[in-house]
Parts: structure tokens; C-alpha cells; sequence
């Protein structure tokens, strides 16, 4: 691993995280590694490392958005997702109460 990562990490900064991420990116570690030489939870590095490469995207834009677009995009997207789930199970719900299929309810 990177020479600028410390032993003991009592707080994982912004630029701890990046040099851990890069570290991942560039083949020098896996998340399973830094996850047990850190004692961090691996799907937090993955995470660490999917925010990373969504940040390098949006840097190499060639009009970059906003941190508060990209959110705000985000936050539209989930929404909508989450709309389209409720339908979906209002839906089933009703089907299931026509047919008289109680337990589905």
C-alpha cells in the first residue's frame, strides 16, 4: 500500500481516502486487503472506490456539474424510482384483493 497511509487511522480524511482509492484503482490493493489492514468495513471501501470513479467522471467532464446538481440529479432518480415501486405494489395490492387473495395483502 501507499507509502502515505499510516498504520493507525483513527480518521479516514478525504485525502486518506483518495490515496486508499487510488491504491485500489491502480492494482496496488484489493478492498479486501486495505478492508482487513484498516479494520474497515468492505462494502464502505467500495463504496469509497464507486464515489471515487463518479468524481474522476464528473472531473473529466467536459462541463462538470455542480456537487449540488449531481445530488440533486441523484435524489430525482431515486424518487422516481421509488414512485414507480409504490404503483407497483399498490397495484399488486389491489390485484390480489380482486382475486381474494388475502394473504398477499
Amino acid at each position: 500500500m501507499s507509502t502515505l497511509m499510516e498504520d493507525d487511522i483513527k480518521r479516514w480524511t478525504a485525502k486518506r481516502k483518495t490515496t486508499l482509492v487510488l491504491d485500489i484503482i491502480q492494482g496496488k490493493t484489493t478492498v479486501s486487503e486495505a478492508s482487513r489492514a484498516y479494520d474497515l468495513n468492505p462494502s464502505e471501501v467500495e463504496q469509497w472506490v464507486d464515489e471515487g470513479k463518479r468524481g474522476m467522471e464528473n472531473a473529466l467532464r467536459s462541463k462538470p456539474l455542480e456537487i449540488k446538481e449531481q445530488y440533486e440529479r441523484q435524489l430525482s432518480d431515486l424518487q422516481q424510482a421509488y414512485g414507480e415501486a409504490m404503483l407497483e405494489l399498490r397495484a399488486r395490492k389491489k390485484l390480489a384483493s380482486l382475486l381474494g387473495n388475502e394473504d398477499e395483502k
